[in-house]
């Protein structure tokens, strides 16, 4: 460190070795030997390039600077007698062309460079290059404009990153709005010059194949001057003023100023038929169904109120283990009423969770509404058992009983029952299932690594009587497991869990069968690309899902 720091001009001043080498000349062989050591430390400053004196290793040199030692020492050049006829090596940081500081701090974070700044005069001149600030845009944001563009317009890339980028980082990623029982999902992201709150919105009820829909809540830009301008999107008069605070860690607020700019002409009755328009994709008159009219419009009276004055809190996606059934993440999923709705799937041991992002009056966003436990893995009969709704039920409630009893399952349980019931319908054990022993494996295999193959998939059909929002929806599956859902009234009212079939059809879409209700939900999986938003490990996610639970319990 003391070889590196002294090539890179971190070490002892000019001044210093000056009076150091006038000391040494009446010091005789003491003197030759510092010579002797000096010789070979500069002699080997190419060999020692990948070591010390690489662009990394001479920019953290360089973060870590004092203002007298990069500047005071390394404008003369060591004379070896002649030993040397080609044009003398920079001893120092600064005696390298401006370029090569340029690429040399263009590698630190951005964080970093105003302390480097205070170095010296000439390094916070190097540090106004817009190529530094132009690298840090691209790299620690993703932006893929171009920034000369934006910079021929007058806004440069170091104001886009110091004013900007850096000041609102901490609210990038995706976010859940504190709206009672509803919820939400927010993602912030960089788009194009502005930061960017784009809502997140479910297709329309009963497509849940289709892409997401987004809706842009506010936005955050240089371009009227060079200070961050937060405008407020909600509404139909585009964008007005607005304003952003921050909590505490891991949540902040938004604010209207002009709220005025929410309100239509036509009053509540047009605001209603405009927002029914674009939150289902139809009129009032087209829902035929008197209590689904009640819930939308209770939904409408209920998130209108907040005038796009929310407090959101951090959530994350849930990390992926090697033993997980299939890549966890967000899915959308039918949920009869009350429209489609997002959860969250994730994995813990040998149970999968579904957590909600979006909720309803019954269950409220960031409650669990699915526990799948993955020891209890069932084969299902053949298509005409599984037509009858008997089978699957004693089937499930055998399962749930042994479950609730605290009985682990043997091995060969599942496919018992599965006889049992088969020969209570009138069947034969034969044609009514096909034992997959892979299936019956112990629960630590149970999940599929991502690059395995997939496993060979066998017929499907609903029990008749099974109520489904989606008539379309996939003949094949992969694994079944036993598992239980979450019911209850109106304003979460006796919550209870209720026994239920949890069907992996493919990589991106799954099902659960509400053996009490009847009733099934078909989920897909949410392909938007979501940046900011991983977890940085299994513990902070499982103290995120906690407090979600916490939020609306």
């Amino acid at each position: 460190m003391a070889v590196c720091a002294r090539l890179c001009g971190v070490g002892q001043s000019r001044r210093c070795r000056r009076r150091q080498r006038n000391d040494q000349q009446d010091q005789g062989s003491d003197s030759d030997m510092d010579e002797e050591e000096e010789e070979r430390i500069v002699g080997q400053r190419r060999s020692d390039a990948g070591s010390c004196g690489g662009p990394g290793r001479v920019a953290a040199a360089a973060a870590t600077a004092g203002p007298s030692d990069a500047c005071e020492y390394g404008s003369g050049h060591i004379n070896r007698g002649g030993s040397n006829t080609g044009p003398p090596h920079p001893e120092s940081l600064m005696e390298l062309p401006p370029e090569i500081l340029v690429e040399i701090f263009s590698l630190l974070p951005g964080t970093v460079l105003p302390n480097v700044a205070l170095v010296c005069k000439k390094i916070r001149q190097i540090l106004n290059t817009e190529t530094i600030w132009r690298r840090r845009c691209l790299e620690e944001f993703g932006m893929k404009e171009d920034l000369r563009k934006m910079e021929a317009g007058g806004v440069s890339s170091q104001d886009l990153y110091v004013k900007l980028l850096h000041p609102y980082r901490h609210i990038l990623g995706l976010w859940q709005p504190d709206i009672g029982p509803y919820g939400g999902l927010l993602n912030v992201v960089v788009d194009g010059l502005f930061i960017i709150g784009w809502m997140y919105l479910p297709p329309h009820d009963p497509r849940v194949e289709d892409p997401m829909r987004r809706r842009p809540l506010f936005r955050i830009h240089l371009l009227e001057s060079k200070k961050a301008t937060v405008e407020c999107m909600y509404g139909h008069k585009g964008p007005h003023k607005g304003d952003i605070q921050t909590v505490k860690k891991d949540e902040f607020s938004t604010k209207c100023n002009q709220t005025d700019h929410h309100r239509m002409p036509g009053g509540r009755q047009e605001e209603f038929r405009t927002w029914l328009e674009e939150e289902w994709g139809r009129t009032l008159e087209e829902i035929f169904h008197e209590h689904m009219q009640e819930l939308i419009l209770m939904k409408f009276i209920y998130t209108s109120q907040y005038d796009n004055c929310l407090t959101y809190r951090r959530i994350y996606l849930p990390p992926m283990m090697p033993s997980d059934l299939l890549q966890p993440g967000l899915f959308k999923g039918t949920y009869g009423s009350h429209g489609l709705e997002i959860v969250m799937l994730s994995f813990h041991g040998t149970s999968a969770r579904a957590t909600k992002l979006t909720g309803d009056p019954n269950v409220p966003a960031g409650q669990l509404t699915l526990d799948v436990d993955l020891s209890q893995p069932i084969d299902l009969p053949e298509l005409d058992q599984q037509r009858n709704i008997d089978v699957l039920s004693r089937i499930i409630l055998g399962i749930h009983e042994k479950v609730q009893r605290g009985v682990e399952q043997p091995a060969g349980d599942t496919s018992a029952s599965v006889g049992r019931a088969a020969k209570e319908s009138g069947g034969t054990v034969a044609e009514s299932m096909e034992v997959d022993h892979g299936a019956c494996a112990d629960a630590s295999q149970s999940g599929s690594s991502t690059s395995s193959p997939p496993p060979e998939t066998q017929p499907f059909v609903l029990p008749l009587g099974v109520m489904a929002r989606n008539e379309v929806y996939p003949r094949t599956w992969r694994k079944c497991f036993y598992g239980t859902g979450l019911i209850a009234g109106h304003g979460f009212t006796s919550p209870e869990r209720t026994p239920g079939l949890f069907v992996l059809f493919d990589e991106d879409r799954f099902g659960f069968i509400w053996l009490e209700l009847k009733s099934f939900s078909l989920y897909s999986r949410l392909t938007d690309h979501l940046p900011h938003a991983n977890a940085p490990n299994m513990e902070r996610f499982e103290a995120m899902l906690r407090n979600m639970q916490s939020w609306t319990s």
